[in-house]
């Protein structure tokens, strides 16, 4: 899916008939972030919370996502190769096999239609799922939401995308190999599926409605799973931009159950750009999993936890950002490690130096 960049937030973007016709391209890129945390709850191993899986280690530098990527852009065929390093691929392909864990991209895909914007792509692909991505300069905060970390960054499948020709509609629907998966758990035989469709009435707004539809457990352990997320990005004046989300998914409480359980997580992100140099964004948010589907803290009430973040951007260079962040966590369970205690907050201060090329 081709993208823009909107005020740190990446959205799709439209093509037109003509520039379609493109001269056979190949560009080279490469992002590198580099981040520090200190966790006030000083965790003894380094390692942070369970259900982070960006800048999730405390007290030490270390690279978030260092990323190499080669593109080729036609008017009938485009593909994408990009191989990364770092915390967030470590964290999040850990489920892998291990010659995988270092791609993060491999697509192919070729237009289907002569006069309109209409492609098949396949491979693995970011995730149509979530206003945020794997790459920190193109969000509006330093670290990722909850709903992103615990919603899919990349996909594998087969998409068909169409863009109508005025750019106002973006459609598409998916066939998946599962959740957030390149290759599907051993024992699953169930096909998922998944749909976007997004639509800018104006340059200043842009609502988007994603979804996911399948099973990530074995056959003999067999439970659907059905995920909706839904955004607005609203740019109400040029310093400053608005995001509404609200992500809810249910899944079977056992193998053929009419009875499911159900997790949801509404967010509200704001960005005041002060000038070309500095920046101010900020973002509260809430996770209700009280059953663990997703995030399983083994108490009663399960994970049920409010969030807040504040940070602070500075543009060293045009390719060059430095960005700190203060963000802390409030749970109805004590579900945080401090010491040999359990505490229900949590807070830290993390700070990125990204730069691409």
């Amino acid at each position: 899916m081709t993208c823009a960049v909107l005020f740190g937030i990446v959205f799709p973007k439209a093509q037109s008939s003509d520039s379609l016709k493109t001269e056979n391209k190949v560009t080279f890129s490469a992002y590198a972030e580099l981040f520090y945390t200190y966790d006030f709850n000083e965790p003894a191993n380094h390692l942070r919370q369970n259900f982070l899986y960006s800048y999730n280690r405390h007290n030490e530098l270390n690279l978030n996502l260092g990323l190499i990527k080669a593109n080729y852009q036609s008017e009938n065929l485009r593909a994408n190769v990009a191989l990364m390093a770092g915390t967030y691929a470590q964290d999040n392909m850990a489920a892998e096999q291990e010659a995988l864990r270092y791609v993060n991209e491999a697509n192919i895909g070729i237009r289907l239609s002569r006069n309109k914007n209409l492609w098949l792509d396949a491979g693995i692909m970011p995730s149509h799922i979530g206003w945020e991505s794997a790459i920190g300069k193109d969000n509006m905060n330093l670290t990722r939401s909850f709903a992103a970390d615990n919603s899919p960054y990349f996909e594998t499948g087969a998409k068909v995308s169409y863009t109508s020709d005025n750019g106002k509609w973006f459609l598409s629907g998916l066939i998946l190999n599962g959740w957030q998966r390149i290759a599907k758990p051993e024992g699953n035989q169930t096909i998922s599926f998944g749909h976007q469709v997004t639509y800018k009435p104006t340059e200043k707004i842009t609502l988007n409605s994603s979804s996911f539809i399948g099973n990530d457990k074995a056959k003999d352990e067999k439970r659907m799973r059905y995920f909706h997320d839904l955004y607005g990005s609203f740019q109400l004046t040029d310093q400053f931009i608005a995001l509404l989300g609200f992500d809810i998914g249910a899944e079977q409480k056992t193998k053929g159950s009419s009875s499911y359980n159900i997790w949801y997580t509404p967010n509200v992100l704001m960005k005041y750009q002060l000038d070309n140099k500095w920046a101010l964004a900020g973002r509260v948010e809430y996770y209700n999993d009280k059953n663990g589907v997703i995030i399983n803290t083994k108490t009663p009430n399960g994970f049920q936890t409010f969030g807040y973040s504040l940070n602070v951007d500075y543009a060293i260079l045009k390719n060059v950002i430095f960005r700190t962040e203060a963000r802390g966590f409030t749970s109805k369970d004590a579900i945080f490690a401090k010491n040999d205690e359990l505490k229900q907050g949590n807070f830290f201060i993390t700070t990125s130096l990204a730069a691409w090329f």
